[in-house]
């Protein structure tokens, strides 16, 4: 199966060299949660794990969430036990995902990105998805412009690196250009990911919207309910007045 090319947002070399960068994730985070995409997704990985592994619906759901708490993607579980091929998987869940019929333009969050001083910080998407999903999630947000480029969990590699692995932000770092970990700021909706930022030295916010259940110690330096707390708790990054 070909790899994409990369339209628009791209991985790489960034264009700019602004001394701060804002690494942000896509999935439950640029979008809420109520969206139920996660849901969706989650059912597309069961049956993936039904027709390639002919496992029972409750032995699929099982191994998928062990998976996913083991590794932070389920699909690294399939490669690592499995040898499954993750571009195939990608066309069977993250492609297939009816996100024409769910995503809308988000004029608010776009205002949010532009009040950003773009002229100290570079705006960066940083997702555990393979590409493809992640330029399709911020094209029907209308905010793909915004940024200058992604890192995402490269299903075509021989090692599949996704968060919280150490080794993921040091490839965020690489391809964004950024060299000092004191001056990136990242927000996720997961918990796990926050932490491995905030130990590797990042500004980490959490964000976990209203009903959400709270970790038991919190992930970040800063936990937020909404993406305009950002504004608050990072003021420095935004114009002036």
């Amino acid at each position: 199966m070909s790899r994409p090319t990369t339209n628009g947002i791209t991985n790489g070399t960034p264009k700019h060299r602004q001394p701060k960068t804002f690494f942000f994730d896509i999935d439950n985070c640029l979008y809420p949660k109520s969206y139920k995409i996660h849901e969706q997704m989650g059912e597309l990985i069961d049956v993936y794990f039904q027709n390639h592994l002919s496992l029972s619906e409750a032995d699929a759901c099982e191994l998928h969430q062990r998976y996913y708490k083991d590794y932070g993607l389920a699909i690294e579980g399939l490669v690592r036990h499995h040898k499954v091929d993750p571009l195939e998987y990608n066309e069977k869940v993250d492609d297939a995902l009816p996100l024409d019929d769910i995503i809308k333009p988000n004029p608010g969050l776009r205002k949010l990105l532009q009040d950003i001083d773009q002229t100290k910080v570079k705006l960066w998407l940083f997702t555990n998805a393979y590409i493809t999903h992640g330029q399709r999630v911020v094209k029907l947000l209308g905010i793909e412009e915004m940024f200058e480029g992604i890192t995402y969990c490269d299903y075509g590699a021989k090692e599949l690196v996704c968060k919280p692995r150490r080794e993921m932000y040091d490839k965020a770092m690489r391809e964004s250009g950024s060299k000092d970990v004191s001056e990136c700021y990242f927000v996720d909706d997961s918990g796990l990911n926050v932490t491995g930022a905030k130990q590797y030295g990042w500004k980490a916010a959490h964000l976990l919207e209203p009903g959400t259940k709270a970790p038991r110690k919190q992930a970040g330096d800063w936990q937020i309910e909404d993406l305009e707390e950002l504004r608050e708790i990072f003021p420095e990054v935004f114009r002036k007045g």
